[in-house]
């Protein structure tokens, strides 16, 4: 299994706005292109004084689906992202291999 995290800082003068959009657009979105299996929302507990810090996580099954998501269909939604929020947050992303869950 493979863990998109995406982290992202945004500004405290959307981040109530954002974080609906996300639940209810953009997080949608994602779990539509199928190359998921789940989605969470984390906000990171640690003080920012520059916005609030939340890391977004999604599940693949393989490699093989996150590179196909990241093919065909992170361009667009990033797009989307950058669009309305644009200068807003600020964004890094990791990938995680799970080697162990109980």
């Amino acid at each position: 299994m493979i863990i998109y995290n995406v982290t992202l800082n945004v500004d405290n003068d959307v981040h109530t706005e954002w974080l609906e959009w996300m639940k209810h657009t953009h997080i949608p979105d994602v779990m539509a292109t199928g190359m998921f299996l789940d989605s969470r929302i984390c906000r990171v507990l640690a003080e920012d004084e520059g916005g609030i810090t939340y890391a977004v996580q999604y599940t693949c099954a393989d490699m093989a689906t996150y590179e196909r998501y990241r093919d065909q269909h992170a361009p667009r939604l990033q797009a989307e992202t950058q669009k309305r929020y644009g200068g807003k947050f600020a964004a890094f992303r990791t990938l995680l291999e799970v080697m162990h869950t109980s």
